[in-house]
């Protein structure tokens, strides 16, 4: 069975990529189990210094569980098998570690779509991702919204 990791962090960029992915599993009959791969950063020096290590573990692991919960609500009302994994780290490197471990064969994630200069400085995950993955990456770009249409001339008169 087909496993695809869709990369989740509670932003409509990435409900894009979930929707996609589900549309491509229902659409082309796909036998197929996602799973819904949220990163958190990890904890600083001095956080680690200051803090209890263990209530920073389960204040990660909680707040990844919040950020996937719209996710995961889409993909139990589609009825496709699914699994969540929340991983500590860089989100680039760990999701694709995380893909290679869950044994998926190719990774999905949401963009805005950003070129050129302006993409480049920002230096998304998505980028990374096409760059290191080590399988397909599949980049959903965010539906813009069209402008308004404005009135032709002839219907002006």
């Amino acid at each position: 069975m087909l496993r695809i990791l869709v990369a989740v962090d509670g932003s409509d960029l990435a409900l894009d990529a979930v929707r996609y992915a589900l549309r491509l599993i229902q659409e082309g009959n796909l036998r197929a189990t996602l799973v819904l791969g949220h990163v958190q950063e990890e904890a600083s020096l001095l956080e680690l210094a200051t803090r209890d290590a263990d209530a920073i573990a389960r204040a990660s692991v909680e707040a990844g569980q919040d950020l996937l919960a719209s996710s995961v609500a889409l993909v139990q009302a589609a009825g496709v098998p699914f699994e969540t994994e929340i991983a500590l780290g860089s989100p680039a490197a760990t999701l694709s570690d995380l893909a290679e471990t869950c044994g998926c064969e190719l990774i999905m994630v949401g963009a805005r779509g950003l070129s050129g200069l302006r993409g480049s400085l920002l230096g998304s995950v998505s980028q990374a991702l096409v760059r290191d993955a080590t399988m397909p990456v599949t980049v959903v770009k965010h539906a813009q919204p069209e402008e308004a249409d404005e009135p032709d001339e002839a219907s002006a008169q």
